[in-house]
């Protein structure tokens, strides 16, 4: 049991000293000494703890553009301290990756596969404290970059009203002087003739315009200027290839001649991913024509 105003107990020692100093008020009688206590003991606010002496903790893991692998760089390190300092094993902890949409970890451990354009950390507290158990204390914390892209003062409201504390942790990449390609995605696998989607995210340290370079296979493909807000920007192409194959993908980030910023590191300029160009199934098709029409027919439907 506690109590939510302890104070209220001071009655009791100032209403012993009253009845010692005017004994005409009869306070030290049984009955009215019972009705002291009871009317300070119900003004100290008494609460009964009915939840289970364990913990749920929630873990939110912000996978935006903003982060990228910072992340994935000190996981292993934040889990095992997590770990280690459950007082009892009835001590539960559960994560979730979160970006535009909020997935549980057990089901998206190995890579983040939502949407990271954008940092829905409302959207992500307002998950997880529908998850909670009304009978069992719980908390949150929050590894973030703290640029949220929607409003939290919703799921604040929704973490006091059921009493949630939420801690965090506010991870950044303080690197001067640098830009990078962070990340290249494009699809593992397409059908031939099939357009895709590549997505390149630029990272610097100051909010500026450069330029990134495209190349298949070592030629370009194009050219187009990146501009960098809050220190992230990004750029997406599309493109279809009709051969099957594996193809190279590469993007790299130029910052200008003319630009007042330096990069310090061009080593981490480019980055490239591979894609694999799934060919239709294969026909042999006798015919004594030399332009068969069922040739086209089926050339159109990816038989090779």
């Amino acid at each position: 049991m506690t109590f939510g105003s302890p104070e209220w107990f001071l009655l009791v020692p100032a209403f012993l000293f009253i009845g010692w100093f005017w004994k005409s008020l009869r306070l030290w009688s049984p009955l009215r000494l019972l009705l002291v206590l009871l009317a300070a003991f119900g003004l100290a606010d008494p609460k009964i703890n009915v939840q289970e002496d364990a913990l749920d903790l929630f873990v939110l893991l912000d996978r935006s553009d903003s982060t990228e692998d910072l992340v994935d760089k000190n996981l292993v390190e934040w889990k095992r301290l997590i770990e280690d300092g459950k007082p009892s094993h009835r001590d539960k902890a559960y994560y979730f990756n979160y970006g535009a949409e909020v997935a549980d970890t057990e089901s998206d451990d190995a890579s983040f596969t939502g949407s990271r354009k954008l940092t829905r950390t409302g959207l992500a507290l307002s998950h997880v404290t529908a998850l909670t158990k009304e009978n069992r204390p719980s908390r949150v914390l929050l590894f973030t970059d703290g640029f949220a892209t929607e409003p939290l003062h919703e799921a604040a409201e929704q973490l006091q009203a059921r009493g949630i504390p939420v801690d965090f942790r506010l991870i950044r990449e303080e690197t001067l002087d640098d830009f990078r390609v962070s990340r290249l995605e494009l699809p593992e696998r397409v059908q031939a003739g099939e357009p895709f989607l590549i997505a390149a995210t630029v990272r610097g340290s100051s909010d500026t315009e450069v330029n990134l370079i495209l190349r298949r296979g070592g030629q370009t493909l194009t050219e187009t200027k990146v501009k960098l807000v809050q220190g992230v920007g990004r750029a997406e192409f599309a493109d279809r290839i009709s051969r099957s194959g594996a193809f190279q993908y590469e993007a790299e980030v130029v910052v200008g001649s003319d630009s007042p910023f330096k990069d310090a590191h061009p080593g981490n300029n480019k980055a490239s991913r591979w894609i694999e160009i799934a060919g239709g199934p294969r026909v042999v098709l006798a015919t004594k024509y030399t332009d068969d029409p069922v040739a086209k027919v089926l050339s159109s439907l990816d038989f090779t």
